[in-house]
């Protein structure tokens, strides 16, 4: 059994597939994450839920070296900023698997996957982007 998410509604976890839970604004298209009642770009009240693509490319990304206060996992860490799959653009930033920042580029094929952290209140589960191997 997987330990409980970090926050809850972020996404949905169904037999070690991650799907994180936008919304999307019905007037205007626009996606956002995390979800909120109103479109944080336009400020539209006519949001819904909409399962994010689970896959994407990366645009950014670095190794925190430091760990930040109440963090008591491994370091280096990867993070990133990755452009989701589907119009128009989302870019989410997350943790990524890979920490070494030569072995990734940008454009490199990512998906989203469940990751265990342990933090002060126990582990928690939440994302993370992991390079795609292969074509995709």
């Amino acid at each position: 059994m997987a330990a409980p998410p970090i926050v809850d509604g972020l996404f949905r976890l169904d037999d070690q597939s991650l799907t994180l839970l936008g919304g999307v604004s019905r007037s205007t298209g626009l996606r956002h994450f995390p979800r909120r009642p109103v479109c944080p770009f336009t400020g539209a009240d006519d949001v819904t839920d909409v399962d994010l693509a689970g896959t994407g490319r990366l645009l950014w990304w670095t190794a925190v070296a430091t760990a930040p206060p109440g963090y008591q996992g491994p370091v280096p860490y990867g993070l990133g900023v990755v452009a989701l799959d589907g119009e128009p653009e989302l870019r989410v930033v997350g943790r990524l698997t890979e920490s070494d920042t030569a072995a990734l580029a940008a454009g490199d094929r990512m998906r989203t996957v469940p990751i265990e952290l342990d933090t002060e209140d126990g582990a928690r589960t939440t994302w993370a982007f992991e390079p795609i191997e292969g074509p995709t």
